[in-house]
């Protein structure tokens, strides 16, 4: 039972939205205007026969005047708010934040998972449950839809948008939604629930986690260090997988707002600027009620729907937990597109070749991409061991018309990662050992993080002894020999590949524990965590050189975060350094797809200096097709080293090797990443960098090719 607003603010708004002044309302009920102002000040409340007369006097039954737990529905009916266009002349061609992250599921899953886990409450020890559903409308349930969101309304906007799509690419995306939507006579919804978390509390306006989300950009209102998001980013992904720039919201609160909890609604629309019947539009608008204190009454605020609504806006939620549902009107994935090739005929869960479709197999695309994310970022969250409980539980279903196309999946962190679960469990339960002597044993080791003074100052504020874990691992496990980095949210946040490994060593994984995550007691963790999370870009996907950093510790705290790379990989070769078992000849075939150039390898000149050289080479290929590259470089002895550019080639029989363009590259230990090239650090002898390719640039099929590196001075032209 939801407590009810006290009866003098309740009252107030009421005669707001019903356009009555206090004597009005006074004048009706045959008393003083006194009384009334006596009620809305709360010196004292009406008798219960006085109910009645309030209740006819606001058009509504007098049962919602004793609860007080909603709104009346005199006067102001919801409709769409469109924020005026600047007074100076300036044009938005989109919400610029959308741009930081691309149209993907699998990117909308990460953000929105770290988003509800740093929204978690903690009180009652329990996870935070994600739900992701996807739901195809089509036929009499798209045109109820299009009513309920007051598509009519829309349409001229649309319309607008569309006459300018060729000069902007927001526009171009909503144009080809709206085509689709009506050529194909079809709408998908994906909408996400989270229980247990904290809801969009706080009012329309001032501060807080309401307005945060729905009325401003980049403003993140999380205080917790270990929190996954701090630029306040994350929320973009919802509108940028809307291919009509909508989300509409509807958000059960922790802690009651204007005396209620439930149904909490609100819509958002991201469309560019816009000229509609003369009047010219900034670009956000909002679905709400008329909020009677704004502007010419015009600005729409939240309101407290039925639960009928609710139901219509297919945004009914399971239960009264807390949390908040995220419709994402039209959504879509370009990166499911984007890996999809006629060519490749693959089996889905009915066993159906890949080039039959029911005319759902876009959203099936969605479902098992929203599933291998879930899988692959947060199945430490997942994991629970000893007296530690999992922080998350997740779950994919997918729905056409009301009906099921896809079953709900219930995420199992052990089905996809078994050898990083039984490594992070042993942790929790403390059953490691120091050495791997048999299978399925995880070895335990602390490495430093030397923590760097604020403010630019020389010196070490502290050692955080990280925690990793190395354990042997199956082809189940994905790509092997790799850290799975991650900190007190336990979202994985980078994998990387151990260079320099020694030929037959075994397959296994490893988990790098940082911050909180390490444990209670790990020594300076609070710390850690604020530096790491200062040294993650806003897709939080890596640790390293961040403007955020440089500004509060130095341009060289970097550095720390490599030398911390250094001990973890030494460390892993000193635990997994020993004959390699038989059998594994997938991992021979893919080191005769990888070549170290040749004709970078010559003889030091008798004169000068000598030149870095590649030393060592792993790669692997990564789930879109990429080649995952990790290469060591031998330093010469010289105060100062030529910059070098690594350039990725791939090997034919005849003519020029087509050269591949670089999608990313990181600096590991020993070397910065400027421009493209390679810069090394003073009196460094080795180097180790990292990368991955552009797929767009592969020619043919990866796994068809052979993988060359080459080490040119300069810029490598």
């Amino acid at each position: 039972m939801e407590t009810g607003e006290d009866f003098g603010p309740w009252l107030a708004r009421q005669l707001k939205l019903a356009g009555k002044t206090q004597a009005e309302l006074a004048e009706e009920l045959k008393l003083t205007r006194a009384a009334v102002s006596a009620w809305i000040t709360g010196r004292s409340i009406p008798r219960p026969t006085m109910m009645t007369e309030i209740a006819r006097a606001l058009g509504t039954d007098v049962g919602t005047v004793h609860t007080r737990t909603t709104d009346t529905q005199a006067g102001l009916p919801t409709t769409w708010y469109h924020r005026p266009g600047y007074d100076d002349g300036g044009r938005d061609g989109g919400n610029a934040a959308a741009f930081a992250f691309d149209a993907d599921v699998q990117v909308l899953a990460r953000e929105t998972c770290q988003n509800s886990l740093d929204e978690r409450l903690v009180e009652n020890g329990r996870p935070v449950r994600v739900r992701y559903t996807i739901h195809e409308i089509t036929g009499e349930r798209l045109e109820a839809f299009r009513q309920a969101i007051l598509w009519d309304e829309l349409q001229s906007h649309y319309e607008a948008v569309s006459e300018t799509a060729a000069h902007q690419k927001v526009g171009r995306v909503v144009h080809a939604g709206v085509r689709d939507m009506f050529e194909k006579g079809r709408l998908v919804l994906l909408r996400v629930d989270d229980y247990n978390a904290s809801g969009l509390i706080g009012d329309d306006y001032a501060d807080g986690k309401f307005a945060a989300v729905v009325r401003r950009q980049l403003e993140s209102l999380k205080s917790d260090r270990a929190a996954g998001g701090s630029f306040g980013l994350g929320k973009a992904t919802l509108w940028a997988t809307s291919a009509l720039g909508m989300v509409l919201i509807n958000s059960t609160l922790s802690v009651p707002h204007e005396g209620r909890t439930e149904r909490r609604v609100i819509g958002r629309l991201e469309l560019p600027w816009r000229s509609v019947n003369g009047e010219t539009c900034a670009g956000p608008a909002w679905l709400g009620r008329p909020d009677p204190d704004s502007r010419r009454g015009e600005v729409t605020r939240s309101w407290w729907a039925d639960e009928e609504t609710v139901e219509r806006l297919y945004l009914t939620r399971d239960s009264d937990e807390p949390g908040t549902s995220f419709l994402i009107v039209g959504a879509h994935d370009v990166a499911s597109l984007a890996e999809s090739n006629p060519d490749q005929a693959t089996d889905d869960e009915n066993g159906r070749g890949g080039l039959e479709d029911d005319g759902t197999r876009d959203i099936r695309s969605m479902h098992r991409r929203l599933k291998e994310a879930l899988e692959r970022d947060f199945w430490a969250a997942m994991t629970a061991g000893g007296s530690r409980l999992p922080l998350l539980e997740t779950s994919v279903r997918t729905l056409r018309n009301g009906q099921e196309v896809v079953e709900e999946e219930h995420i199992d962190p052990t089905h996809a990662q078994p050898a990083r679960t039984r490594a992070l469990r042993a942790f929790y339960e403390g059953t490691t050992v120091d050495r791997l002597t048999e299978a399925g044993q995880v070895a335990l080791r602390t490495v430093p993080l030397r923590l760097p003074l604020t403010g630019g100052r020389r010196g070490t504020h502290g050692i955080h002894q990280a925690v990793l874990l190395v354990t042997d691992a199956s082809d189940k496990d994905g790509v092997p020999k790799q850290v799975h980095a991650l900190r007190g949210n336990r979202m994985t946040i980078r994998r990387s590949t151990v260079a320099g490994l020694p030929l037959g060593v075994n397959s296994f994984q490893a988990v790098l524990l940082a911050g909180t995550a390490a444990g209670e007691n790990a020594p300076f963790a609070e710390e850690a965590e604020e530096f790491l999370r200062a040294a993650e870009p806003p897709e939080h996907d890596r640790w390293g050189q961040t403007e955020e950093l440089t500004l509060r510790w130095s341009h060289t705290a970097h550095h720390r975060i490599a030398r911390l790379t250094t001990e973890v990989n030494a460390a892993v070769k000193e635990l997994v350094a020993r004959p390699k078992r038989s059998g594994d000849e997938g991992g021979a075939k893919l080191r005769k797809a990888l070549t170290v150039s040749a004709s970078k390898k010559t003889a030091r000149r008798a004169a000068g200096p000598g030149l870095p050289e590649l030393d060592g080479l792993d790669a692997s290929i990564g789930a879109a097709g990429e080649w995952r590259i990790t290469a060591e470089v031998k330093l010469p002895r010289a105060d100062e080293l030529p910059v070098m550019t690594p350039v990725v080639l791939l090997d034919v029989r005849s003519g020029a090797r087509p050269r591949l363009d670089w999608a990313e590259l990181v600096a590991e230990e020993g070397c910065e990443v400027e421009d493209g090239m390679l810069r090394f650090t003073p009196g460094a002898r080795r180097a180790v960098f990292g990368g991955a390719t552009d797929v767009t640039s592969h020619p043919v099929r990866t796994a068809l090719t052979r993988l060359v590196l080459e080490l040119r001075a300069g810029k490598g032209e």
